[in-house]
């Protein structure tokens, strides 16, 4: 896919969700190949009691760590070559790192004080970190990062509106994409793949929200439009295909997939209506209960795991998956989109762990509870890890 998203959990909805009928629920699930396995390895922290990965690109993990004493939570990056972790600092305040590309890593971070936030990007060739700033305003957000290019969204001056930015890591320059209702409507970003910038924005007559696309190469907007109701998100673009939420003519609640280069407009249903994300040509998303995958070319949907708990997709790269599954313990998981296969991640002594997101060498990173330090707890503190795929 090329993105970093920050994790939403799939039981907290934005306000476009409500039950309502759709169309009907593919095939169950196929039987389950055989499961890979994984070894589980403890990244550690940066002298504090816990840490957590957020995000993985070749060798390098990202994410948060408490520093010795646990005064503070700064971003790290980790070297799975070296195996060092290195402290990338703050802006003067606690910083977390949510995505990773090549010799990019960015963030978020305070400015110290009970100050704003500003989104930070720092360069691994040359040790830096540098505050992206933003739009005029007091506070920035990074969403996501494909290439050289972040996205997010910034105040503008007053702190009364919000616009999604795009910020170039080479050149340090960051573009105001505006919004669908013009300068003074609201926008917000949420995924970045190539040129195609995608997020939310308010429309003209104030009347909602629309999903969006944004072309940095022709510095244009596309209004993605709705299902037939009022209001639309777009959550997540992989190429030409933007994935969101939209309300239907019944004012209903239903996943739906945009083409960019053909204008078409799938609806993926009801059980698709959160969390939507997409890669290639496999979309997947959630109901609330259950996440199930959608075949762009083929229409048949599958569910992910066996359907004994709560299952959240976190990403979808390629042919892996990687979320949680909360049946009823907190377990990571990876699971295959072509055959099915399925396998719960170990923690690291503890009982509960989580994954964010997967490398294209299928390694995963997360987070995972190291043994219970007392009596009665069936964890002890989380640690950011990762699992590599055994062979054979």
């Amino acid at each position: 896919m090329g993105t970093i998203r920050l994790r939403a959990c799939v039981l907290t909805v934005s306000g476009l969700l409500a039950l309502g009928a759709g169309p009907a629920y593919g095939a169950a699930a196929p039987a389950r190949a055989a499961a890979p396995q994984y070894t589980v390895h403890d990244l550690g922290t940066l002298g504090g009691t816990s840490s957590t990965a957020t995000a993985i690109d070749g060798h390098t993990v990202v994410g948060s760590s408490l520093i010795s004493g646990d005064s503070a939570e700064h971003a790290f990056a980790y070297d799975l070559r070296t195996r060092t972790m290195t402290d990338l600092g703050t802006l003067d305040g606690s910083s977390e790192a949510t995505g990773v590309a090549g010799d990019y890593v960015v963030g978020t971070s305070d400015l110290g004080g009970g100050g704003p936030t500003h989104g930070f990007a720092y360069d691994l060739r040359t040790r830096t970190l540098v505050d992206i700033g933003t739009l005029g305003g007091s506070t920035t957000t990074v969403t996501g990062l494909s290439g050289r290019i972040a996205v997010g969204t910034s105040s503008l001056p007053g702190d009364q509106v919000s616009h999604a930015f795009a910020y170039d890591l080479r050149t340090g320059t960051m573009t105001d994409l505006g919004s669908l209702a013009g300068p003074s409507g609201a926008s917000s970003a949420t995924a970045v793949s190539g040129a195609t910038v995608v997020g939310d924005s308010a429309l003209p007559d104030a009347s909602g929200t629309h999903g969006f696309a944004y072309n940095l190469r022709t510095r244009s907007m596309t209004d993605l439009g709705t299902l037939g109701g009022s209001s639309s998100t777009a959550n997540d673009v992989s190429g030409s295909v933007v994935v969101g939420q939209s309300r239907t003519a019944a004012n209903a609640v239903s996943g739906y997939a945009y083409d960019l280069r053909t204008g078409a407009r799938t609806d993926l249903g009801w059980h698709l209506r959160t969390a939507e994300l997409v890669s290639g040509g496999t979309a997947v998303g959630g109901d609330g209960m259950l996440s199930t995958t959608f075949d762009l070319a083929t229409q048949a949907t599958t569910m992910v795991g066996s359907g004994s708990g709560v299952t959240q997709v976190d990403q979808i790269s390629g042919n892996l998956m990687v979320g949680d599954d909360f049946a009823p313990n907190s377990l990571a998981f990876v699971a295959r989109v072509d055959n099915g296969a399925f396998t719960y991640l170990a923690a690291l002594g503890g009982v509960n762990s989580s994954a964010a997101q997967v490398g294209g060498d299928g390694v995963v990173a997360g987070s995972a509870a190291t043994a219970p330090t007392s009596a009665g707890s069936a964890n002890g503190p989380f640690h950011a890890a990762v699992w590599v795929p055994r062979a054979g």
